[in-house]
């Protein structure tokens, strides 16, 4: 009889295939010789163990076949026998092959519970990527109505600019109002400086007149002249007038004077209102300014954010490039996994037990006989021999 153990092939990284023998052969035939089996065979058996016929097991020469043979009679003893040790055998190493497939199965069944736990790590990966991009349009949202903002702060500035140069414009037009009047009192004030100097040559003309008039009277009084009396008299009313008349004109002008003042007055009060005005619209237009350079800090910083979230995305890329590697390699290993399964052979009987063509116990008679033969033969040979070299020796002599 002749089998082969069972064996499984494996493949390392480079593709190449090595054989791996459960047990191997020679370790089988050992057992075999040792009588391991012997006990268990009678017992199946019902054969006496005193009785037991010799068993020998032998590893061929530059395989990994083992030959087994039997000595007995008996050719359906012996083929009983041999097919009870085979399955003693085939069991034993099929338990061992039995094991090493459990433990492909087992570290298969790992690897495929590890490539779901990656493929779940992948989901909850895409989904922090998702939730992240989702921040991203979120910030970027932020963003533009900020910048929108910024836009419309802009612009209530350019209307504030607007606001300061139409007051500008209005001062201006309020200074040449001004510098109108201002031009007015000055003529005003010559108008009144000439009227109050008229009115003292006319006091003076008055003065001199009533001097005159006086004279008159007192020499009228000595028989003088009515006529020129009563023309001093006349001349003194007509300047009376006239000086009347230069008082209400002055008082005219200096009510001019008041007037123009007041509307002078009125016009730098309006121009320092405008001045505050426009100081509080700088003022307005510094703060809509500070709250710019505030929002244009939020933007950097949202930026910022942005710029964190995607190298955060970029991470979880990397992480999902690495547990899909992993996954390409646990698949790798699964493969060559199945493939050592796939490759896995039992136990198999090569050849059935067969009897021998010739007796298996040498036949003690015909061997006396042949050994008698031979040894007659011999001597027969060994006598010419001898015979041969005494007749040689004695020609030579």
């Amino acid at each position: 009889m002749i089998l082969v153990p069972g064996k499984f092939l494996v493949q390392d990284q480079q593709g190449e295939f090595e054989e791996i023998m459960v047990v191997e052969p020679k370790q089988i035939a050992n057992q075999i010789n040792k009588k391991s089996y012997d006990h268990l065979i009678a017992a199946e058996l019902n054969l006496d163990i005193r009785e037991f016929p010799k068993l020998k097991a032998e590893n061929i020469r530059d395989t990994k076949l083992v030959q087994i043979s039997i000595k007995e009679n008996d050719v359906e003893k012996a083929k009983l026998i041999l097919h009870s040790l085979f399955n003693h055998l085939n069991k034993d190493l099929d338990k061992k092959i039995d094991v090493e497939i459990k433990i492909l199965d087992t570290q298969v069944a790992s690897k495929e519970n590890s490539i779901k736990q990656n493929e779940i790590s992948i989901k909850d990966h895409n989904n922090q990527i998702a939730l992240k991009n989702l921040q991203i349009k979120d910030k970027e949202n932020e963003i533009k109505t900020k910048e929108n903002g910024i836009k419309k702060k802009n612009n209530n500035i350019q209307l504030k600019e607007l606001d300061i140069q139409s007051r500008e414009i209005e001062k201006d037009r309020i200074k040449k109002e001004i510098e109108s009047f201002q031009n007015k009192l000055k003529i005003s004030e010559d108008r009144v400086k000439s009227i109050m100097d008229e009115m003292k040559e006319v006091k003076k003309r008055i003065d001199e007149l009533e001097v005159q008039q006086r004279k008159a009277l007192a020499e009228k009084k000595q028989g003088g002249d009515a006529i020129s009396l009563l023309l001093y008299s006349n001349e003194v009313q007509q300047n009376f007038r006239y000086y009347n008349t230069l008082d209400e004109k002055l008082s005219n002008e200096k009510i001019t004077q008041e007037n123009l003042n007041l509307a002078i007055r009125n016009k730098e009060e309006q121009l320092r209102q405008i001045d505050n005005q426009i100081e509080q619209i700088n003022t307005q237009k510094e703060t809509i300014k500070t709250e710019i350079d505030d929002i244009m800090t939020q933007i950097v910083v949202i930026k910022t954010g942005i710029k964190k979230i995607k190298n955060s995305i970029k991470s979880v890329k990397n992480s999902i490039e690495k547990v899909k590697n992993t996954i390409n390699t646990q698949e790798t290993e699964i493969s060559l996994l199945e493939g050592k399964k796939a490759r896995i052979d039992y136990t198999q009987l090569i050849k059935e037990p067969t009897s021998s063509l010739y007796p298996v116990f040498p036949k003690k008679k015909l061997n006396i006989l042949i050994a008698s033969i031979l040894g007659l033969m011999a001597f027969t040979m060994l006598a010419f021999f001898l015979e041969s070299l005494e007749k040689h020796k004695a020609k030579i002599k």
